[in-house]
């Protein structure tokens, strides 16, 4: 049965040295990591939350003999603290192949919730209702996150990151916040409120920005791995999309900055007190013009800052286009179609698909049109319709919209998400097809094919064996181990195959 090794890799070295294409070039290694929180209605007698966590992982625990373990698809799911189910996306080559990951996240949840409400409801009655909730917010006020993974050159110092990339990641919450209702009013974001500080090691006792443990899960040497916390949960498939997608290229320009020893043009824009105006910016729609105090003296609104970083984004890009289009091998008739962008617009460049939802993001929000974003943002989407309801029905409580909230973000028993969906008012990128494909299998051009063809055969095999994601073993009758520190290759090794022999593949 599988167990989990420890997920530390700096005292691996790699075998052979990081192909030039890997450190040159714009390629790079998303992953997305989703606390879920988990409730219980209509039972007959009290159930907490931890009893049906572990309903819900019940299979996992008869499968694995642990509550964590690796699948078939190279994701990793697991019972994180204080019972939240978590999801880690297998390794993605691009934010669309990321986006399906994650999607198939959501499905894994809502089967395992569905097959434990069935038991549940044996012992607690039939109307008892298991909610799986993909936001970040529970009703006591506790909070859980949505972290994004980046695969970053080495060569690139976390100050930079601090104070070149997080003021980005902090307005970009304008277009990828998914919003909540608070007793101060609607805010843009979930998690604005419970962040304490830009970056640091800690995830428990304090809540950074940006995490600065040292897990690259691939060459030490030669890459770090950039763990945002900072972000909300959306079930907006163009959020997610765009989060990676944005942040990739701004990425992209930090890196080449510092592979030529040239300035960015980030340098000056690092705020005074990133955490206020983290909280600023989730109260935009209150204040859209707030002044906030950058390091250089001085001050700009989130509007006018994330315009600027559109404009330097937009002009590296116009000089390294066809490289990054290289780069993101994205499947770009999908995601024209599925953002309305014309036929004769950029088909061959992924780049300029992004670029351009982005300038339309940032229009509207210029524009105070936020009915346009609320096809595709998160916080537009519930605005849109919290007033609808509030304009037929002016008695309704805040309450009441909170538990619509709470709803929206129900991914085994909510309603109002795929009815918004049904109707044409929420965007998506992904078919059905799409998403249960990666429920089944793992990206074929990332190390994570491999993970998922091993736990398959071992699986199918009956041998003991633990996987992780830079190591796959074998640990019964024989042990026999494959280390796999190369993310971007889905090239079988020796080691590999010797491994696959033995479970007769």
């Amino acid at each position: 049965m599988p167990q989990l090794r420890d997920s530390g890799t700096r005292t691996l070295h790699a075998t052979e040295p990081v192909p030039s294409a890997e450190m040159d070039g714009f390629c790079r290694i998303f992953g997305v990591e989703t606390e879920y929180g988990v409730a219980v209605t209509g039972a007959e007698k009290p159930v907490d939350a931890g009893q049906v966590a572990m309903t819900m992982f019940q299979p996992i625990v008869s499968r694995s003999r642990s509550t964590n373990t690796y699948l078939t698809n190279g994701s990793r799911l697991y019972l994180d603290v204080g019972s939240h189910p978590e999801y880690a996306t297998a390794e993605a080559r691009a934010p669309h192949e990321a986006l399906a990951q994650d999607l198939a996240g959501e499905r894994v949840m809502r089967g395992l919730a569905g097959k434990a409400q069935a038991k549940l409801r044996e012992t607690y009655g039939e109307h008892a209702t298991i909610h799986v909730f993909k936001n970040n917010v529970d009703s006591a006020g506790h909070a859980f996150g949505c972290h994004e993974n980046y695969l970053v050159r080495r060569f690139v110092p976390l100050e930079a990151v601090e104070h070149q990339l997080l003021p980005f990641l902090i307005t970009r919450q304008l277009y990828t916040g998914a919003g909540r209702i608070t007793p101060d009013g609607f805010q843009i974001t979930q998690r604005a409120d419970f962040l304490d500080e830009a970056v640091s090691s800690a995830t428990t006792r304090s809540r950074p920005m940006v995490n600065t443990r040292d897990e690259p899960h691939a060459d030490p040497d030669s890459f770090r791995r950039l763990h945002v916390i900072i972000g909300d949960s959306n079930r907006s498939q163009w959020a997610t999309w765009m989060k990676l997608a944005v942040t990739h290229l701004v990425l992209c320009v930090i890196e080449e900055a510092f592979r030529r020893g040239e300035p960015s043009g980030f340098e000056d824009w690092a705020f005074i007190d990133p955490a206020s105006a983290n909280r600023a910016v989730s109260r935009f729609l209150d204040a859209p013009d707030a002044a906030l105090p950058l390091v250089s003296g001085e001050t700009v609104s989130a509007l006018a800052l994330q315009r600027r970083y559109f404009h330097a984004v937009a002009l590296f890009v116009a000089d390294h286009r066809e490289a990054m289009d290289a780069a993101f091998a994205v499947n770009t008739s999908m995601v024209k179609h599925a953002t309305d962008i014309a036929a004769d617009v950029a088909a061959d460049s992924p780049t300029t698909v992004i670029l351009g939802e982005w300038d339309r993001a940032l229009q509207a929000l210029e524009a105070h049109d936020y009915e346009t974003l609320a096809d595709r943002v998160d916080w537009a989407a519930k605005r849109r319709v919290f007033e609808a309801l509030r304009r037929r029905r002016p008695d309704v409580t805040s309450m009441q919209l909170e538990q619509l909230e709470l709803d929206y973000h129900d991914v085994a028993n909510g309603r109002l998400y795929d009815s918004l969906v049904s109707r044409g008012q929420l965007h998506q990128l992904m078919t059905r097809d799409e998403v249960e494909r990666a429920v089944r299998e793992a990206p074929q051009d990332t190390r994570a094919a491999l993970r998922g063809r091993f736990v398959e055969a071992a699986l199918a095999s009956g041998v003991q064996f633990s996987a992780h994601w830079t190591h796959l073993t074998v640990t019964a009758p024989e042990r026999r181990e494959a280390i796999l520190l190369d993310p971007f290759s889905a090239e079988a090794t020796a080691e590999f195959e010797h491994l696959m022999a033995l479970l007769g593949r």
